[in-house]
């Protein structure tokens, strides 16, 4: 994911509210949310070419999604996938605090990313690029290529989008915030942060929904979990143009939290 924003407990019957965008190479095979035919309990997309994923929800009531850590001045030298941690985590039984504690000890395998882990409301961070990790508290949360919360524009636009739909019906929310990982707007050239990567560049990835030949908004998700255990999610896929491919929608009975 490129792109994450995240409520926790904004509300009573909706303790997690979460929407993302993953931000990839079209040409990177790539296959749509579903449960995994190897893991049953695991609902999410699948990374083709090293079996993991971006994000993903359980059964049981696990979640978890990655963005990479954009510095385009530092070589790659990752020698496991960043889709692992979240892959890892969803399959695994281990407790969330411990799980991202744990990864310190083996940050050095992974290129910079940015992973939250957790069940229902409470949501995990950590990083191998700053700080240490930490349970979100109450309230609205935003991530990109940088730390969590950092304020680059596209990412303080979501946390207002998402904060000011707290009070929305469950299903215009969804709708909501779809239009808002939609949104095309660019920063302003002083507004733009400074990774590593081209002027262009650095403006091509500024808004939520990036579009180019090449890479750009793969697809966008949206997951409710609500407080009776239920849970929805909803995964839309677009091309290079932007057009929609497929939409995939599951609504889960109670979790088993």
């Amino acid at each position: 994911m490129c792109l994450i924003t995240v409520g926790v407990q904004l509300r009573a019957d909706l303790p997690l509210v979460l929407a993302a965008n993953r931000d990839e190479f079209f040409a990177r095979a790539t296959q749509a949310a579903q449960f995994w035919p190897d893991a049953p309990e695991l609902l999410a997309g699948r990374d083709l070419e090293q079996g993991g994923t971006w994000m993903g929800l359980t059964r049981s009531g696990r979640i978890a999604a990655v963005t990479n850590f954009r510095d385009g001045g530092r070589p790659r030298s990752g020698r496991r996938s960043r889709g692992w941690l979240v892959r890892d985590f969803l399959m695994s039984e281990r407790d969330p605090e411990h799980y991202v504690s744990e990864l310190q000890g083996e940050c050095d395998q992974y290129d910079g990313f940015n992973l939250l882990a957790g069940v229902a409301e409470r949501i995990y961070y950590c990083s191998n690029r700053g700080g240490a990790p930490h349970l979100l508290s109450p309230g609205v949360h935003g991530l990109s290529n940088h730390l969590v919360n950092t304020p680059w524009p596209k990412v303080e636009l979501a946390k207002a989008g998402l904060a000011a739909l707290a009070d929305a019906p469950a299903e215009l929310l969804v709708e909501r915030l779809f239009e808002l990982l939609a949104d095309e707007r660019r920063a302003h050239d002083d507004e733009l942060p400074r990774t590593g990567v081209s002027l262009e560049w650095e403006r091509v990835l500024s808004s939520a929904f990036i579009r180019t030949a090449d890479y750009g908004t793969r697809s966008s998700t949206v997951v409710l979990l609500h407080a009776n255990g239920q849970a929805l999610f909803e995964e839309r896929a677009f091309d290079a143009d932007g057009s929609q491919t497929h939409r995939r929608r599951y609504e889960l009975p109670p979790l088993s939290l």
